[in-house]
């Protein structure tokens, strides 16, 4: 767990408990007695805490946040208090990583030094908490109000050039074979000096108006803060380092923390934070399916989602090769990813040879034999079963044999596609969200014949190219689209009982997500969805005001933020409320006896997220997701659902089943047969809202049987 050596009376305490050098209680334990042995020491001058792994330290094992053991003694604070009131002067050496309460125990040291590249963060904010052991009280005393409350604030790591410039640490030397000498010679230093101690206890924040600051600074986040409780309590005990001597700030902050980390917000985070670790065990692959080497990729179409493909991976270092059927269409694609790239030095994000680096390694063709030395080809083309299937045929007589042939389909199914081809076990569903160059998402769809090795290889370009991937099934829409139908149609429908665009969006911005549904469809284009509709319209005709509406708007033309209407009007992307959508929603409910009324937000609410979180159970009952955590993060990663909430599952634990079972049925009752239709239960939300079993723990019991 820790080695000790000493070196000319500097005792060096190398951590090394692979992975992360988490601080567990064993750790904190061990940590405790070494150093105050060595302060006991006559021998030992002075003291280096450094690590043995590429990183310095994880921080907190956050699985002691399930089980309690973070309380366990000594925890985290106590042990760095008792770092600071070591009678040696104790240096941090910094090489990797430094997060959380990694760099908490680098604050109670007297000084820190770091490799340029090494990375410094507190993220607990991420986790809707407040660095609980000293980070709020020392970092303002160290690096300064500014610095300090912006890394607090936003939860982002920096580098060692930065925290060099603010004063977090106190010298740079470059990594490698001498990073240790240099190290040594400047705790020899340190220790000749006459009074090396540096103790936070001794020092203040130094700013002219630390009221005032904070008081800006909260101005400043108040609307990316609106509905989170740990901004304000980072920004209260922020306070407390200004205005209180260390150990009272240090007694406020312990409190914050223990505060927050039972918060509906902070469960939250922590379910997030476990759930982005477990998506990538997909059962049946294993550590022997070894990832194919990927070293060239093509896009096929060159539209916008085909365009965003091919940026992502061009920005990841791949050569890029785009296929469209004319020269003018491939030439425009071409042109339009340069254009991005030249945007993006203008706005001072990518610097000219970047940018010239990375047009240079797209290319285009017309001709699908070019793509015979090609690992991985990415079909990108029109929402269309018998375009896909023809793109496949080519594709399976041109690519090399283990080249991997994935579509980007969002609810076709891949099986169908992959049966056009010889060779389904290299056939994958690479799902990208919209813009794919911004969007963090990655659907992997699974094919019944998909290989282990090809979905390991999925999962590893993810990393790459720097997506999160969420493992899933075939069927209609996958996670997200399959999801996003009920929660679509409840809000369209809810136009024709009486709501209006605005009054649907915004019950649900105020609930927390990032657009409402009209808005996004507009954003989207209402011919999206159309066509999507006009892909499976014999598998909901039995409902005649199925998305009656949004194909009302698409008959005339109305698709959206493109065309300047839709659900709204548009001013380039501001959008304005159109009384001529209350003239046509009256209109079709007329024809199909919809009964038009008043609607309040409470029923928005309901009548959106219940059949979204019902067809969540549909989903996991058929295992087309493994786990309730991986449509959590299809929906906050992909939808904008609001992380703060943990996604669509585990808000459905936090506010009962038994009360999403009750108004599934209420709804299933009152609305006729529209109701029947769309409202009944999953069974497996039935069984578990009336047995009083989470879905949480019923996955966590499945987990340990299996």
């Amino acid at each position: 767990m820790i080695s000790i050596t000493h070196i000319d009376k500097v005792a060096f305490i190398e951590l090394n408990a692979p992975p992360v050098n988490a601080l567990g209680l064993k750790m904190r334990q061990v940590l405790a007695v070494t150093i105050s042995e060595l302060g006991d020491d006559d021998k030992v001058k002075a003291i280096v805490l450094c690590s043995a792994l590429p990183l310095f330290s994880g921080g907190a094992d956050i699985i002691e946040f399930r089980t309690g053991a973070v309380w366990d003694k000594p925890d985290l604070p106590e042990l760095c208090v008792a770092i600071e009131k070591s009678s040696k002067p104790v240096i941090a050496a910094i090489a990797g990583a430094a997060m959380g309460g990694a760099l908490e125990v680098a604050l109670a040291c007297d000084y820190r030094v770091a490799t340029p590249d090494a990375m410094m963060g507190l993220p607990e904010i991420k986790l809707g908490l407040l660095p609980g052991s000293g980070g709020t009280q020392r970092l303002p005393r160290i690096a300064g109000l500014e610095a300090a409350t912006t890394m607090i604030l936003s939860g982002n790591p920096v580098k060692g050039d930065y925290a060099l410039s603010c004063g977090l640490v106190d010298a740079l030397f470059e990594s490698g074979q001498n990073f240790r000498t240099h190290v040594l010679d400047f705790a020899k230093a340190v220790s000749r000096e006459e009074d090396p101690k540096r103790r936070c206890a001794d020092m203040i924040v130094i700013h002219p108006d630390p009221k005032g600051f904070l008081a800006a600074f909260r101005d400043k986040i108040a609307a990316k803060s609106k509905n989170l409780v740990a901004p304000e309590r980072c920004l209260t005990s922020i306070e407390a380092a200004c205005a209180l001597p260390l150990d009272e700030g240090l007694a406020q902050e312990k409190a914050g923390f223990a505060d927050l980390l039972d918060t509906p917000q902070s469960l939250a985070g922590r379910h997030l934070f476990f759930a982005e670790r477990e998506c990538t065990k997909v059962p049946g692959v294993d550590r022997t399916d070894r990832p194919r080497d990927i070293a060239t990729v093509a896009v096929i179409g060159v539209g916008t989602m085909g365009r965003g493909i091919a940026i992502t991976f061009l920005q990841a270092g791949f050569p890029v090769t785009l296929v469209e059927t004319t020269k003018t269409a491939l030439e425009q694609g071409l042109e339009d990813i340069k254009s991005h790239f030249q945007r993006a030095v203008q706005k001072g994000r990518l610097s000219p040879e970047l940018a010239e680096a990375f047009t240079s390694h797209a290319t285009g063709t017309l001709d699908y034999s070019e793509l015979a030395e090609t690992d991985l080809i990415i079909e990108a083309a029109f929402e269309s079963m018998n375009v896909k299937r023809q793109i496949f045929e080519a594709l399976d007589r041109h690519a090399k044999a283990g080249a991997i042939l994935a579509s980007n389909t969002s609810t076709l199914n891949l099986d169908e596609i992959a049966a056009t081809t010889s060779r389904p076990e290299d056939v994958i569903g690479l799902h990208f969200f919209s813009p794919a160059n911004v969007m963090r998402l990655l659907e992997v769809v699974r094919g019944a014949k998909t290989a282990p090795d090809v979905i390991a290889t999925a999962i590893a370009i993810a990393k790459k190219i720097k997506k999160r991937p969420v493992t899933v099934g075939v069927c209609y829409g996958f996670v997200g689209n399959r999801m996003l139908e009920p929660y679509f149609r409840e809000g369209s429908r809810l136009l024709l009982e009486g709501a209006t665009p605005k009054q649907v969006d915004d019950a649900l911005e105020s609930f927390g997500m990032a657009m409402g549904i009209h808005a996004m469809a507009d954003l989207a284009g209402i011919d999206v969805g159309a066509r999507v509709r006009q892909e499976r319209r014999s598998e909901i005709a039995h409902d005649p005001t199925y998305q009656v509406l949004q194909d009302k708007l698409f008959e005339l033309g109305r698709l959206g933020q493109k065309t300047g209407r839709g659900s709204y009007l548009y001013q380039g992307r501001e959008r304005f409320e159109d009384p001529e959508i209350v003239q046509i929603s009256s209109e079709l409910a007329e024809r199909h006896a919809v009964v038009r009324r008043d609607i309040d937000d409470q029923e928005i609410l309901e009548r959106c997220l219940y059949p979204l979180i019902n067809e969540g159970f549909l989903i996991l009952e058929e295992s087309i997701a493994t786990r309730p955590g991986d449509c959590d993060l299809v929906w906050v990663n992909g939808y904008g659902f609001p992380s703060w909430r943990g996604g669509p599952m585990h808000y459905a634990d936090e506010i009962g089943l038994s009360q999403i079972l009750e108004r599934m049925n209420y709804y299933r009752n009152t609305l006729g047969a529209y109701g029947e239709m769309w409202f009944t239960p999953a069974p497996l939300l039935k069984e578990l809202a009336t047995s009083g079993v989470t879905l949480a723990a019923h996955f966590d019991a499945k987990k340990e049987k299996s």
